[in-house]
């Protein structure tokens, strides 16, 4: 058990000015790959078998220590979720999000490592284009992409919080309860965790799925983005970590919907893996009211979550996207 009135924050600020780096795991608890990979780093930072030659690298290793000693994703609310600064906090999550929020704002760019529960391989998500839209507006496309392109992934995923805004509208046309978590589930920020508040303060972000839970190699592919991550930045020596080779072409996709779970007697078709291929018409999964729901077109099912609750995702939906990280 860790103390959950505090949150642990390792800094190590070199002597010659550079690029400000904050690396997150355990944003949600169960989540721990990034964890372990940030401990090996450290170790290798305060023996020097490691030195960092520019700029701060901030490791926070378990973001939500409530929901890590409980085992579980979330402690009294998803922490990836409406992440703000709040007026008045009303949950743990707020609680961390009241220091989280101005560490993250205080850094230039976001590593944040993630695991998921459905079998399946690595990847890494993206924010926006360049634009000056109001739901995201960004500048920093470049180095996103370049950064995504050596973390060790060979499958990248675009369109996140465009995908939530489809899917808060549909959530507020239903009843609600009136509870703080229907609340929560239906406010226009619910799509905002920690890359995009990252984004929201000026900075750049990415996230990395690891792998799935329990993964053995998950910490290794954790460790590895972390290294090349740094070494990209000019913040480590190239030969600190072999340069990714990818095997095949990257693999662009972008969600475009989201669908929630109604009632705990929704079910899927089958044991959906995250990107399995899925045709226009395939029956992706049966309503308790026996309505069946049906692939709206042909590509990916992604984050399939057997453990949804009602009123929140159940699963995405993703296609191939056009977008070059050049």
């Amino acid at each position: 058990m860790i103390p959950t009135q505090h949150l642990r924050i390792h800094q190590y600020a070199a002597l010659q000015p550079g690029p400000k780096l904050i690396v997150t795991g355990a944003v949600h608890g169960n989540e721990v790959h990034g964890s372990k990979a940030m401990a090996e780093i450290m170790k290798q930072l305060d023996s020097g078998e490691l030195t960092l030659l520019r700029g701060v690298l901030t490791f926070v290793p378990i973001v939500n220590p409530l929901a890590h000693n409980l085992d579980r994703r979330e402690g009294d609310r998803n922490l990836n979720r409406n992440l703000r600064p709040p007026i008045v906090p009303q949950d743990y999550e707020d609680r961390i999000a009241r220091q989280l929020c101005p560490l993250l704002a205080a850094h230039d760019g976001l590593l944040d490592l993630h695991s998921f529960q459905s079998q399946g391989q690595p990847f890494a998500m993206v924010g926006p284009r360049n634009n000056t839209g109001e739901l995201e507006p960004f500048a920093h496309e470049a180095i996103e992409s370049a950064v995504v392109a050596r973390l060790g992934v060979n499958r990248i995923v675009e369109g996140w919080l465009s995908t939530y805004a489809e899917g808060i509208r549909r959530r507020q046309a239903r009843a609600s309860d009136g509870s703080r978590k229907a609340q929560l589930v239906t406010d226009p920020h619910y799509g905002v965790g920690t890359t995009e508040y990252m984004r929201s303060t000026g900075g750049w972000a990415i996230t990395l799925e690891c792998g799935q839970h329990m993964d053995p190699n998950g910490p290794t592919v954790a460790r590895l983005a972390i290294l090349r991550t740094l070494v990209h930045l000019g913040m480590l020596a190239p030969e600190a970590v072999e340069p990714f080779q990818p095997t095949a072409p990257l693999e662009m996709l972008r969600l475009y919907d989201v669908i929630d779970r109604e009632s705990m007697d929704d079910h899927f078709a089958r044991e959906w893996k995250s990107f399995d291929a899925i045709t226009e018409g395939d029956l992706v999964g049966t309503r308790a009211n026996g309505e069946q729901v049906l692939a709206p077109s042909s590509g990916r099912i992604v984050f399939p979550n057997v453990k949804s609750q009602p009123g929140t995702e159940w699963f995405y939906l993703a296609r191939e996207s056009d977008r070059q990280l050049g």
